[in-house]
């Protein structure tokens, strides 16, 4: 991969999840919605929403996905995962690129991203940072803690070495 580490990591992201063209996803941490524009590229009926606590960054990604927006395909929310309350929505996937989850309010966390993964969903956490070291011990951190509140880690994907090094917890 070519870029800087941030494009790369999302761009990892995206392939990993590589969405059906009618899935429903949720990014949380969605930042100024770089991933979510790379994910509207791939969706025909499916839609996404971002969340982040971050006001200044909803409106970023708004602004950046104005035409998806405007198209149905993405929605943006300016709150925490832990105050989150999607209803009856169900996502097929979700998603949280180098979010640190699971640390002040774990088992609200835990229960919303638990309601709102329709059945068969799937929760990728993608951890990317300057060390392998550091990248490895915050995915150990994100699989005890997935564990505890009641995910299954389906799977550990790594890519690179070294400073380059990314990983995936994939739970459901």
């Amino acid at each position: 991969m070519t870029g800087s580490p941030v494009a790369e990591r999302l761009r990892w992201a995206v392939e990993l999840l590589d969405p059906d063209p009618s899935d429903r996803l949720l990014e949380v941490g969605c930042g100024p919605g770089v991933a979510v524009s790379l994910l509207c590229e791939r969706l025909s009926g499916g839609t996404i929403v971002g969340l982040d606590r971050s006001r200044p960054m909803i409106a970023r990604a708004t602004r950046r996905n104005r035409g998806h927006v405007d198209a149905g395909r993405a929605a943006f929310r300016a709150l925490a995962l832990a105050e989150a309350d999607f209803g009856d929505e169900r996502f097929d996937e979700a998603f949280a690129v180098n979010v640190r989850l699971f640390r002040s309010d774990a088992a609200r966390e835990a229960d919303v991203l638990r309601r709102a993964l329709a059945p068969d969903g799937a929760l990728y956490l993608v951890q990317h940072h300057p060390s392998a070291e550091r990248t490895r011990a915050v995915t150990d951190e994100l699989a005890t803690a997935l564990a505890r509140h009641g995910f299954t880690v389906r799977d550990l994907v790594t890519r690179g070495a070294g400073p380059t090094t990314m990983t995936c917890v994939v739970a459901g």
